[in-house]
Protein backbone atom coordinates (compact mmCIF):
# COMPACT_ATOMS: atom_id res chain seq x y z
CA UNK A 1 0.00 0.00 0.00
CA UNK A 2 1.25 3.46 -0.84
CA UNK A 3 1.17 6.38 1.60
CA UNK A 4 -1.51 8.15 -0.45
CA UNK A 5 -3.84 5.14 -0.21
CA UNK A 6 -3.19 4.79 3.52
CA UNK A 7 -4.02 8.45 4.10
CA UNK A 8 -7.23 8.13 2.07
CA UNK A 9 -8.29 5.08 4.11
CA UNK A 10 -7.46 6.73 7.43
CA UNK A 11 -9.30 9.94 6.45
CA UNK A 12 -12.37 7.87 5.56
CA UNK A 13 -12.31 6.24 9.00
CA UNK A 14 -11.63 9.50 10.85
CA UNK A 15 -15.32 10.38 11.08
CA UNK A 16 -17.61 8.92 13.75
CA UNK A 17 -20.46 7.74 11.50
CA UNK A 18 -18.13 6.14 8.96
CA UNK A 19 -16.12 4.44 11.69
CA UNK A 20 -19.36 3.08 13.18
CA UNK A 21 -20.50 1.76 9.79
CA UNK A 22 -17.11 0.25 9.06
CA UNK A 23 -16.94 -1.54 12.43
CA UNK A 24 -20.46 -2.88 11.90
CA UNK A 25 -19.46 -4.25 8.49
CA UNK A 26 -16.34 -5.85 9.95
CA UNK A 27 -18.57 -7.59 12.51
CA UNK A 28 -20.93 -8.73 9.73
CA UNK A 29 -18.06 -10.42 7.92
CA UNK A 30 -18.06 -11.39 4.24
CA UNK A 31 -21.87 -11.72 4.16
CA UNK A 32 -22.13 -7.95 4.57
CA UNK A 33 -25.31 -6.01 5.22
CA UNK A 34 -27.95 -4.29 3.13
CA UNK A 35 -27.93 -0.50 3.30
CA UNK A 36 -31.32 -0.53 5.06
CA UNK A 37 -29.99 -2.83 7.79
CA UNK A 38 -26.95 -0.59 8.24
CA UNK A 39 -29.22 2.42 8.60
CA UNK A 40 -31.40 0.61 11.16
CA UNK A 41 -28.44 -0.63 13.19
CA UNK A 42 -26.63 2.71 13.28
CA UNK A 43 -29.53 5.16 13.29
CA UNK A 44 -27.96 7.03 10.38
CA UNK A 45 -30.62 8.38 7.99
CA UNK A 46 -30.48 6.78 4.50
CA UNK A 47 -29.46 10.02 2.76
CA UNK A 48 -26.52 10.55 5.13
CA UNK A 49 -25.63 6.86 5.07
CA UNK A 50 -25.36 6.95 1.29
CA UNK A 51 -22.78 9.73 1.54
CA UNK A 52 -20.75 7.87 4.18
CA UNK A 53 -20.82 4.59 2.24
CA UNK A 54 -19.64 6.45 -0.88
CA UNK A 55 -16.69 7.88 1.07
CA UNK A 56 -15.77 4.45 2.45
CA UNK A 57 -16.05 2.91 -1.02
CA UNK A 58 -13.89 5.69 -2.51
CA UNK A 59 -11.21 4.77 0.03
CA UNK A 60 -11.61 1.05 -0.87
CA UNK A 61 -12.65 0.32 2.71
CA UNK A 62 -15.96 -1.25 1.62
CA UNK A 63 -17.24 -3.12 -1.42
CA UNK A 64 -20.81 -3.32 -2.63
CA UNK A 65 -22.75 -5.84 -4.65
CA UNK A 66 -26.29 -6.06 -5.97
CA UNK A 67 -28.47 -8.86 -4.60
CA UNK A 68 -31.90 -8.63 -6.11
CA UNK A 69 -33.20 -5.18 -5.28
CA UNK A 70 -30.76 -4.68 -2.41
CA UNK A 71 -27.23 -3.32 -2.35
CA UNK A 72 -25.09 -5.29 0.08
CA UNK A 73 -22.04 -3.63 1.58
CA UNK A 74 -19.12 -5.50 3.08
CA UNK A 75 -15.81 -4.49 4.61
CA UNK A 76 -12.92 -4.81 2.17
CA UNK A 77 -10.69 -7.09 4.18
CA UNK A 78 -7.82 -6.97 1.68
CA UNK A 79 -7.59 -3.18 2.14
CA UNK A 80 -7.74 -3.59 5.92
CA UNK A 81 -4.91 -6.14 5.78
CA UNK A 82 -2.80 -3.91 3.53
CA UNK A 83 -3.41 -0.88 5.76
CA UNK A 84 -2.42 -2.79 8.90
CA UNK A 85 0.73 -4.08 7.16
CA UNK A 86 1.59 -0.54 6.05
CA UNK A 87 1.08 0.86 9.57
CA UNK A 88 3.16 -1.83 11.24
CA UNK A 89 5.92 -2.19 8.64
CA UNK A 90 9.31 -2.34 10.34
CA UNK A 91 7.59 -2.38 13.71
CA UNK A 92 9.85 -2.24 16.75
CA UNK A 93 12.97 -1.70 14.66
CA UNK A 94 13.03 -5.34 13.63
CA UNK A 95 12.96 -6.59 17.20
CA UNK A 96 10.30 -9.12 18.22
CA UNK A 97 7.23 -7.48 19.70
CA UNK A 98 3.63 -8.27 20.50
CA UNK A 99 1.29 -5.92 18.64
CA UNK A 100 -1.59 -7.12 20.81
CA UNK A 101 -0.09 -5.50 23.91
CA UNK A 102 -2.05 -2.34 24.73
CA UNK A 103 -0.20 0.95 24.60
CA UNK A 104 0.13 2.55 28.03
Amino acid sequence: MESKNAVTALVALAQESRLTVFRLLVQAGPAGLAAGKISEATGIPPSSLSFHLKELAHASMVNSRQEGRFIIYEANFSTITALMAFLTKNCCGGEPCDLRTPVK
